[in-house]
């Protein structure tokens, strides 16, 4: 990228946010931090009113409009793509929403580029897969949850918890969403329990915003998933391999139980985890260790046979 092409793009990064800060510039375009000042200069130097914060960063004037984003072909076909998985991904609400912001950039792309695009929507395709969530599944709901974190109100959800086959009423402080292999889930301060809880946004039957104010003050949702995180390094890793035509079976458990990945020899496949759980992952393995073995370690082997003989002794 030449200096023209980063002026630019400065230029448009300053119009998307509130505030920029240097070092978010400096990282951005692999540039010194002088250099970032530098081209902050020389765009106010061509008459852009660029407002500086002593301690935050650099925006723009209020006010200030920039002629209209042009948008090159790549980064058009990379919307193209994020549009596919946002279809199978999300739900419907969410895609209606990009469709409608994806109407809106092409409608600035010059006619050649417009027909390069319908062209390649032809070789892009994400299938329907068993693990995807579905549109049922999350129907309104993320858009629903991302309203009440917006106007922080309560959402009153309608709950089926899979640990006892219970549906449950309750309202709930959403801190944030995020996709977990196949499925997304819904970091929320639960009332109810006066607890921070995990609930799956596709066990979520009925959701609703209410006139009830936030209670508490929650800290960002990446704060909260790093904080929840800090006992990883307590994790074993498991490694087992199975016959490859028998992995259909593991389904998305293999995600709830740690999966990192996998390779493929003979016919097997060597699959890698990492649990905190030694005792529920060898509960599982017993479902369909009849096509598999524990590679390592040996203490899940161990533990595995413990249950397959207290099993053996049941059946007699």
């Amino acid at each position: 990228m030449n200096r023209v092409e980063r002026l630019s793009a400065i230029l448009i990064q300053l119009q998307s946010k509130k505030v920029v800060r240097g070092q978010d510039l400096a990282k951005r375009f692999s540039i010194s931090l002088r250099t970032a000042y530098r081209d902050i200069r020389a765009l106010e130097e061509a008459g852009v009113p660029i407002v500086s914060e002593a301690g935050l960063g650099y925006s723009l004037m209020d006010g200030y409009k920039l002629p209209p984003v042009m948008f090159t072909k790549e980064e058009a076909i990379a919307f193209l793509t994020a549009e596919k998985l946002v279809e199978k991904f999300t739900d419907p609400s969410t895609f209606s929403t990009y469709q409608s912001a994806l109407f809106k950039i092409k409608a600035v792309l010059r006619s050649d580029e417009k027909d390069h695009l319908e062209k390649m929507d032809e070789h892009i395709e994400v299938f329907n897969h068993a693990n995807l969530p579905s549109d049922a599944a999350t129907a309104g709901h993320i858009q629903t949850i991302l309203r009440s974190i917006e106007q922080k109100v309560q959402l009153s959800i309608h709950y089926f918890a899979n640990h006892n086959q219970q549906n449950s009423h309750r309202n709930v402080e959403p801190v944030g969403i995020f996709l977990s292999g196949p499925r997304w889930h819904l970091i929320a301060y639960c009332c109810l329990r006066n607890a921070y809880r995990d609930f799956r946004i596709d066990r979520i039957k009925k959701s609703q915003l209410t006139e009830k104010s936030f209670e508490k003050q929650h800290p960002p949702l990446k704060a909260y998933l790093k904080e929840i995180t800090k006992d990883e390094r307590d994790l074993h890793t498991i490694v087992m391999r199975i016959e490859s035509d028998k992995t259909r079976y593991l389904g998305e458990q293999k995600y709830y139980n740690g999966f990192v990945s996998e390779k493929i020899s003979d016919g097997k496949t060597e699959m890698t985890f990492l649990t905190s759980s030694i005792e529920g992952f060898a509960r599982w393995f017993v479902m369909f260790g009849d096509y598999a073995e524990i590679v390592s370690p040996a203490a899940v082997r161990a533990r595995v046979k413990e249950i397959v003989r207290g099993i053996s002794k049941n059946l007699k």
